[in-house]
């Protein structure tokens, strides 16, 4: 892979026998996952959806992005959660290393109930030509639900009922729900993704590649990229050469010893949005039973400058991990100047990834003498290959911390607590308060 993980700056905190000791356990979990005998086995599919992956998946997305981009410069995304962040992700870690032909601006709707939000973007598209895609597993998700309504209403008024249904994309699940039969009714392209497939695994699925692709990003590129991760993350269990479990296996023993916090860091901003993936990914996953790292996200050197001074100082209950990127699609360079008069003379025909190294191994070490374990994962370069490598590690490596601490991964019973709660509050029929 062209993913390498560091756990030197945590070694003063884990020792190596500790992390051996969990070989045995992590070997029965590793069979538990592959034989779908452990818990959340229903949904597992996620596994090996790059092996799986039927060629013709990738010709019907080709075909349906042609036709997109032949009718819009704006094409919206409407979701939350896993029905979103993975697309954002992708297309924000790459939107300056693709320059397709005519591939729309991507807008993204159904994450928020805030007003303003929605009103800007209804005013951002009267003067667009504008297709949609709503996704929603359930069918029933409140702010995609809203969101639908309020772009359906919009696009029927700019293009009449016929127009904009041939505008209109529903992505949900398999099982019948209210937007697969509004699908039905209006006669909306739709597409199911995996019963066996949760949300916030389902980037490689049509939830995510299909948007994807739109935006212009190769998802070829990307699944083979996932497929060269399953292949290696697959094959053995021995933490020597699993990394992904190795980083399990960290989180786990961190959490043990009260580090309750795993802050990911990264000093790349294409990396803005796969924090907020990961986030989802991690905490909705871990956080049950009393159990579960706060996964929290840091944009640095600018957070240094702002939450520096805590993880420096602070409560001694997080660690870091670093999220790295080894070489920049572009290279910068200090120039030479004529006079000193700036103070940059010492850096002068180095380049900003440079500094920016320099930047992350002196927060690294500073951090570690506050006492501050550190991990690093480092991804060679930008690019789809890469990123669909780095969507595999982290959902086999949440999923075994999971199953570590003894929670299904797989589950957010807690989030459906809130529904409910709200759902009451907002007097919807046949609902209840908790869960």
């Amino acid at each position: 892979m062209n993913i390498s993980f560091n756990d030197d700056n945590a070694k003063l905190f884990i020792s190596n026998q500790e992390v051996n000791s969990l070989q045995e356990n992590v070997d029965h979990l590793h069979a538990d996952l592959e034989n779908k005998t452990g818990q959340g086995s229903d949904f597992l599919e996620w596994l090996h959806l790059p092996s799986r992956m039927p060629p013709s998946l990738f010709d019907l997305i080709h075909s349906i992005q042609e036709e997109i981009r032949e009718q819009c410069n704006a094409f919206v995304c409407i979701g939350i959660g896993g029905s979103y962040l993975g697309t954002r992700a992708a297309t924000t870690f790459l939107n300056s290393t693709t320059n397709v032909k005519n591939a729309p601006e991507i807008y993204f709707a159904g994450n928020t109930m805030c007003s303003d939000y929605h009103a800007d973007l209804l005013q951002t598209l009267e003067d667009r030509e504008v297709c949609i895609n709503v996704i929603s597993k359930s069918g029933n998700t409140l702010e995609s639900a809203i969101a639908f309504r309020l772009l359906r209403s919009f696009m029927e008024k700019k293009y009449g009922k016929k127009g904009a249904c041939s505008r209109i994309i529903v992505t949900t699940g398999l099982q019948k729900n209210v937007i697969s039969d509004l699908a039905k009714e209006e006669g909306y392209r739709s597409f199911q993704t995996p019963d066996g497939v949760g949300g916030r695994f389902s980037v490689l699925t049509l939830a995510g590649l299909l948007p994807i692709a739109i935006a212009g990003i190769d998802i070829r590129a990307l699944m083979d990229g996932a497929l060269v991760a399953e292949n290696e993350l697959t094959i053995s269990s021995d933490l020597s050469i699993n990394s992904a479990y190795l980083y399990a296996v960290y989180r786990h023993l961190l959490f043990q010893k009260g580090k309750s916090i795993e802050l990911m860091a990264a000093f790349h901003s294409s990396f803005e949005y796969v924090l907020e993936w990961w986030k989802q990914l991690a905490g909705e996953s871990e956080g049950k039973k009393g159990k579960g790292l706060f996964p929290a996200s840091a944009h640095y050197t600018t957070d240094l400058h702002s939450l520096g001074q805590r993880v420096q100082e602070g409560t001694c209950n997080l660690f870091e991990t670093f999220l790295l990127m080894e070489k920049s699609s572009k290279v910068i360079e200090i120039e030479r100047a004529n006079g000193t008069e700036d103070g940059l003379d010492y850096l002068e025909g180095k380049s900003l990834d440079f500094i920016n190294e320099k930047a992350y191994k002196g927060s690294a070490s500073a951090h570690l003498e506050g006492g501050i374990p550190n991990l690093a994962i480092t991804l060679k370069e930008r690019s789809a290959h890469n990123l669909g490598q780095l969507f595999y590690f982290f959902e086999r490596a949440v999923a075994m911390t999971g199953y570590l601490s003894g929670v299904n991964p797989f589950d957010q019973p807690g989030v459906e607590f809130y529904k409910n709660n709200m759902f009451s509050l907002l007097n919807k029929p046949n609902t209840k308060k908790g869960k």
